[in-house]
């Protein structure tokens, strides 16, 4: 990435998590408990990371499987295997599966994963990714954007587990940090 397209990059990943906290913090369907709320100072994130954007195409499956993922609940949710990603992330060679919910009417991408991060720096369940789908299937994974599932927050939610073969050895320091230590 050119100097000029990683400021600018910089600054829409800046806004985004600007925004995100000003919804956390005051939007009607914020995930905090209402009593958290007013204390509310921000999400805790990773610097940004640009060598954690990495440009990829989709590889798609011929036939996509449906399958059955555990939540946080107890109970299974339904979703496509659609495709895969191969990404170098910190000199490793890394697949990460991408989904679409068989349940809900969303075209977009969606990729839970753990990684060397969970339960340490990271939330210990999960971390996801959403990305709107492109029709030619190359796509920039910004593990920046990465974020915690809204059960992270409050028992209230019931979040899909990452599938085994999203649960990645490296660690991947991009995106959001755990909210509670």
């Amino acid at each position: 990435m050119d100097p000029q397209d990683q400021a600018t990059w910089e600054r829409a990943l800046s806004r985004f998590r600007r925004d995100k906290d000003e919804f956390f913090r005051a939007g009607d369907d914020s995930p905090l408990p209402p009593g958290e709320r007013a204390s509310f100072v921000g999400l805790n994130y990773f610097d940004p990371d640009p060598s954690l954007r990495i440009e990829a195409g989709l590889h798609r499956y011929a036939e996509p499987e449906a399958i059955m993922v555990s939540t946080s609940k107890g109970s299974r949710q339904l979703f496509n295997r659609v495709g895969y990603f191969d990404l170098a992330i910190g000199g490793s060679d890394v697949r990460v599966t991408a989904y679409q919910s068989a349940e809900r009417d969303d075209p977009n991408l969606f990729i839970p994963f753990r990684d060397g991060t969970s339960g340490q720096e990271s939330y210990g369940s999960a971390r996801y990714l959403d990305m709107e789908v492109e029709h030619d299937d190359e796509y920039a994974v910004d593990f920046n954007y990465a974020y915690n599932p809204y059960c992270a927050y409050s028992e209230d939610y019931v979040c899909p587990l990452p599938p085994q073969e999203n649960w990645l050895k490296v660690p991947i320091r991009a995106g959001e940090r755990k909210y509670h230590d």
